[in-house]
This record gives structure tokens, C-alpha cells and sequence, in this order.
């Protein structure tokens, strides 16, 4: 079984890295922009030739959510062009395509949602800014292009590699005796292996039954539970031993050029079902680390 990953160089992709060793079944395919890059077409043509991958995961984004704002034609050459230049090539080799989404497809008016378990694939998207907007278009373009595809949308991703809120949190408190954190905007912390975990417990499932397989779609995945930016960033410090001054303020008092959703929790139900999987609490895969 061989399994093609695309932005081998971010989060996921060094998670997925991390992981292999786990799966001696599966024979791992790492590639980053230099090898592949998804916004060419002919060289995600001639990538596939060489390796032939059964399973193709897109880690690969455009994720820089407020440059986005500023540079909105590069994102979505990434985002919404290299998303259907996988699907494409995914069709044309019979891969099954995984592909990574985001909570930021919605807008985050937790007034209009009328429940407590968070947003439903089912609920319909609303964007707020170019990232969220250009991350829909790809779902769309590859909904439209191959129908083998598992569309995984997920929420404040961190790890112990690459960018992300954790490691700069714990930067900060390195290099400061306070840090103001916003309070007002409730989400669901994502643990990177946790996800590159559920992401091959996918492909292994659908490999035991490929000729009846019909879970196609999307789905929702994060840690479980829910909480503000500034208490994910109490317990970072918290579980880190570092005493600081964390202040928590509104998203008023730190204006970013793309809005962020105030909600964006994500419900799990159907992946939990469908792959039979038990998910952590968000505190417990954050303790891990």
C-alpha cells in the first residue's frame, strides 16, 4: 500500500513523518513543494507515474490566514488550482484522495448554529475572509472533480513541529513577563498526531474494504472538548512550568486583518461512527507533548 503525502515539510506532514515507523504495512511516499508542486499539473502528473500511491494525503496549503487577506491570488493558486490539480490526478490513478480542510469554511455566529456540539458537516459554510473562502473553493473543486475523496475539515492544529499557537506562546513567555491572549474566541485545540493518526486509521479501514466502500465525504475532526485561545495558552504554560502574566482580552483589542470566527467547535459524531474511533480531550493530547 503506498501512501503519497504533499507538504511533507508542515505540521502534518512532519507528524505523518513521525508516525511511519507505526505502520511498517504502509509504504510512505514524503514530498514537499520541490518535488511536488500541486499548482502544476504536469508535475503532479509525473510524481504519480513514478510512485503510482493508492492513497494520496494533501497536506499541502496556502494557511497563512492573514496574509491571505493581502495576497488572495496565491492562495487560492494553492488552495482552490492545487486542490484540483490533486483531484485530478487522483482521479486519472484510481488514488483515494484525503484532503485537509479547516474550521475557518464557516463564519462562526454561533447565534444562527442552535446547538451546543458544534458545527455538523452539514451545516452550510459562510466564510469570513480569503483563507476560509479559498479553503471552501478547494473542498468544492475537488467534490466536482473525483468522488473517492475524504475531506477532513479540523481546528487550531498544533504540534511540536513547524508554526503554530503553542510554540509561539511558548516563545513569547521566553521572551516576555507578560502576554495578552484572546479570551472571546472558543474553538477546540487539534493535536497534529492525533489527526495524522485518524487520517491512517482511515486509509486502513478503507483498505479492508475497498469494492463496498461508500463513507465518501466530509468529515470533522479535533480533540475533543472546547475552550479560548487564552486558556489553551494557560494550559500550554501550565503544563510547561513556566510562570507568566497571561491577560485576557477581547478580539476588539487585537484587530488582525482577517476575522476570525468566535465559534467554530466542530462536531464529531460522524467520524467517531463511522471509523469506530475513540477521540482525546484536548488537555490530554496537549499534556502528551
Amino acid at each position: 500500500m503506498v501512501v503519497l503525502v504533499t507538504g511533507a515539510k508542515g505540521q502534518l506532514g512532519q507528524s505523518l513523518q513521525f508516525i511511519a515507523s507505526n505502520h511498517p504495512e504502509i509504504q510512505f511516499v514524503f514530498t514537499d513543494a520541490t518535488e511536488l508542486d500541486i499548482t502544476n499539473s504536469e508535475n503532479c502528473e509525473k510524481v504519480f507515474e513514478q510512485y503510482k500511491p493508492n492513497f494520496c494525503i494533501n497536506t499541502a496549503a496556502y494557511t497563512a490566514v492573514d496574509k491571505a487577506e493581502s495576497e488572495p491570488e496565491k492562495a487560492y493558486l494553492i488552495n482552490v488550482v492545487g486542490a484540483q490539480n490533486v483531484a485530478a490526478v487522483c482521479k486519472k490513478h484510481d488514488t483515494i484522495l484525503l484532503h485537509i480542510s479547516t474550521d475557518f469554511v464557516f463564519d462562526g455566529d454561533y447565534s444562527k448554529l442552535g446547538t451546543t456540539t458544534g458545527y455538523k458537516e452539514t451545516d452550510v459554510p459562510n466564510p469570513t475572509g480569503v483563507y476560509g473562502q479559498t479553503k471552501l473553493d478547494g473542498e468544492i473543486a475537488i467534490q466536482q472533480t473525483w468522488k473517492k475523496h475524504f475531506i477532513i475539515r479540523t481546528s487550531w492544529v498544533y504540534s511540536q513541529f513547524g508554526n503554530n499557537f503553542m510554540k509561539t506562546i511558548l516563545r513569547l513567555a521566553s521572551e516576555r513577563d507578560k502576554v495578552s491572549v484572546v479570551n472571546d474566541q472558543i474553538g477546540t485545540p487539534t493535536n497534529a498526531i492525533d489527526l495524522a493518526e485518524v487520517l491512517l486509521k482511515i486509509i486502513i479501514t478503507y483498505n479492508l474494504q475497498p469494492t463496498t466502500y461508500n463513507h465518501f465525504g466530509i468529515y470533522n475532526f479535533s480533540n475533543e472538548g472546547q475552550c479560548s485561545w487564552y486558556f489553551f495558552a494557560k494550559k500550554i504554560v501550565e503544563y510547561n512550568g513556566i510562570k507568566i502574566n497571561l491577560e485576557p482580552i477581547p478580539t476588539t483589542s487585537f484587530p488582525t486583518p482577517a476575522k476570525r470566527p468566535a465559534y467554530s467547535v466542530l462536531d464529531k459524531h460522524k467520524i467517531k461512527t463511522t471509523f469506530g474511533i475513540q477521540i482525546n480531550y484536548w488537555e490530554t493530547s496537549l499534556n502528551k507533548i
